[in-house]
């Protein structure tokens, strides 16, 4: 891994069963997450994504392309565009730090409206077995 390098993309398509169900397993019971009548009553064009939700898809991210050794540090996201069911989000990041066995990388979340995520993700790298 070097500075500048791209992770490939993920294409994470945007359900209502995910923007539910993440809500739901995060505790998170804003009627804005799960009820698309009381959305659109506080002038949302539907239910979106809740800001847990997409912690967890940015730190999927991460350790999928990186693997089960690798170990999440730090984790700082702001949201932008709201991710509403029928997007699909692409997540992208470029590594721009190291130091040692820890990576700094730079993630965004795009949709057909705008980035809903950008941040950045402090990682330290694992070792195969053995090696260190």
């Amino acid at each position: 891994m070097n500075i500048g390098d791209t992770l490939p993309p993920l294409e994470i398509p945007v359900s209502r069963t995910l923007i539910v169900a993440g809500a739901v397993a995060s505790r998170d019971y804003q009627d804005v997450h799960h009820d698309a009548v009381l959305a659109r009553e506080k002038g949302s064009p539907d239910i979106f994504m809740n800001i847990l939700t997409t912690n967890g898809l940015v730190g999927r991210y991460i350790t999928d392309h990186l693997g089960p050794r690798a170990v999440l540090r730090k984790v700082a996201i702001r949201l932008g565009a709201p991710n509403y069911p029928g997007d699909t989000m692409t997540l992208t990041g470029t590594v721009t730090a190291l130091d040692g066995d820890t990576a700094e990388i730079r993630v965004v979340g795009a949709n057909g409206i705008g980035h809903h995520v950008t941040g950045t993700v402090t990682v330290t790298l694992g070792t195969p077995e053995g090696t260190a």
